[in-house]
């Protein structure tokens, strides 16, 4: 037996992108930016962003899209997965992606939103049959 987590607390980079796989399933996509500071040998203050891709699918996916704005604090958890594609100029690209089990909202209410917000949602509230095949894969 094997498993491995993820765990990304940061800022939505845009709003989230719903959409549909052919099947009718819905998956959104969107980006968090994880910030870590430290100070370098020197003293200064070092700062790196690091970019995460998070896919929530199904119910997970529509509370994503309802509640996250860009700019909304988050705490993701998941599964990283690697994903491979052709880029436009035929060369054969690989991305990192986190397929998400868990969202938390921090920070209150979304950007713009007077609508009373749920403090988490989990993908484990439904049945572990719902979980993404590589056929519900939009892309």
């Amino acid at each position: 037996m094997s498993f491995h987590k993820i765990t990304i607390i940061g800022n939505l980079g845009r709003d989230p992108e719903l959409r549909y796989t052919p099947q009718g399933t819905p998956v959104c996509n969107f980006s968090v930016a994880a910030n870590e500071k430290w100070r370098d040998s020197s003293g200064e203050t070092q700062e790196r962003t690091t970019w995460f891709r998070i896919a929530a699918w199904r119910r997970l996916a529509e509370v994503a899209n309802q509640y996250l704005k860009k700019g909304s604090q988050v705490y993701v958890e998941g599964r990283l997965s690697v994903r491979e594609y052709t880029d436009r100029d035929g060369v054969l690209r690989t991305s990192l992606e986190v397929t998400a089990s868990d969202i938390q909202f921090l920070g209150g209410r979304p950007i713009g939103s007077d609508q009373e917000v749920s403090p988490e949602f989990s993908q484990a509230e439904e049945p572990s049959s719902s979980l993404p095949s590589d056929d519900d894969v939009p892309f």
